[in-house]
């Protein structure tokens, strides 16, 4: 009687956290668009990564203690690595092609990250699964769909070029985390990802000549960069790991195709966002691709483990 009750409390913390995870990480794109209304792009993913870092922090310092951070150079250096790709690369232009694109249409471009990480085994000479690289080609074929007509919307070519190089760029940093020296601690690894990402959008601010004025900053702004902050990057994180350590990956996983379908619906209900069906159709067929590409490389896979994001870099968010 006891275990069933162990059981059923932990299934209901695992689809809790999953549901964090999904509507939070997925909201980020929302949120990243409200932000960047009065606050420069780079400058705001400076502000979110420096800041969440300093919290995440002291707060593993205090749990954890000294220990937690103790790493060689070559650790702490692969963690600094991964930070620029993923979140100076990644989440920074993303941030700036919301400028030009909605942000449904940049979460589902962002969604084809599982299937470059494929490419990228194709370029190590891994050999992924056939059904793996069906997944590819079809993932592929909508992502074209949406880059040659802007999902029938009257999108930015700059902004979508953009998100496609950010995409690339989250996923490099993906595929060297795995394969690089990384800290051993997940929690110090994303802490010092997230200063130096935060560091490299500053300088990348600064090169770039953004500014802010403080005054023109409006509400609705400070309450999407806190949101950014606190729940997208502290609690959606949390959640991630968490999950990792206490459900199957392949449930956890699914994230990479429900994160999309979360940002469109909220960007079309908050902001207005327009969705056409072209946008729908080959949105849909982007995420047949990914979840073919995850369930596939989830059962039995030869190849390395692999997840399709890290912790925290959520997309992007997220």
């Amino acid at each position: 009687m006891g275990q069933d009750s162990a059981d059923s409390r932990k299934r209901l913390l695992v689809w809790g956290a999953l549901a964090i995870v999904y509507v939070v990480w997925g909201s980020t794109y929302l949120a990243i668009r409200i932000t960047i209304e009065t606050i420069p792009p780079l400058l705001s993913g400076a502000g979110r990564f420096l800041t969440a870092a300093l919290v995440l922090g002291v707060a593993v310092r205090l749990l954890k203690g000294r220990e937690a951070f103790r790493m060689t150079w070559r650790q702490a250096g692969g963690a600094a690595l991964v930070g620029l790709l993923l979140l100076n690369g990644g989440n920074g232009m993303v941030a700036v092609a919301e400028q030009h694109i909605s942000s449904g249409l940049a979460a589902l471009l962002v969604a084809s990250v599982p299937l470059w990480l494929v490419i990228l085994r194709l370029l190590t000479r891994d050999r992924p699964k056939i059904l793996t690289l069906a997944g590819v080609l079809v993932g592929f074929g909508g992502v074209a769909a949406l880059s040659l007509n802007g999902g029938g919307s009257a999108a930015d070519g700059t902004g979508i070029a953009i998100i496609l190089l950010a995409s690339l760029s989250w996923s490099v940093g993906s595929f060297l985390s795995s394969r690089i020296p990384m800290p051993a601690d997940p929690f110090a690894a994303s802490t010092v990802e997230m200063a130096v990402g935060g560091a490299g959008l500053a300088l990348s601010a600064a090169l770039l000549g953004e500014h802010v004025d403080l005054a023109a900053v409006s509400s609705r702004s400070w309450v999407a960069l806190a949101y950014l902050i606190l729940v997208g990057s502290l609690i959606g994180f949390t959640a991630y790991v968490w999950l990792l350590g206490n459900a199957p990956i392949s449930l956890v996983s699914t994230y990479a195709y429900v994160n999309p379908v979360v940002a469109v619906l909220l960007g079309a209900l908050v902001l207005s966002e327009p969705v056409t069906g072209s946008m729908v159709a080959a949105g849909v067929v982007i995420v047949i691709g990914v979840a073919l590409v995850v369930s596939t490389e989830r059962r039995g896979k030869a190849g390395p483990p692999e997840t399709p994001e890290k912790p925290l870099q959520e997309p992007a968010a997220v």
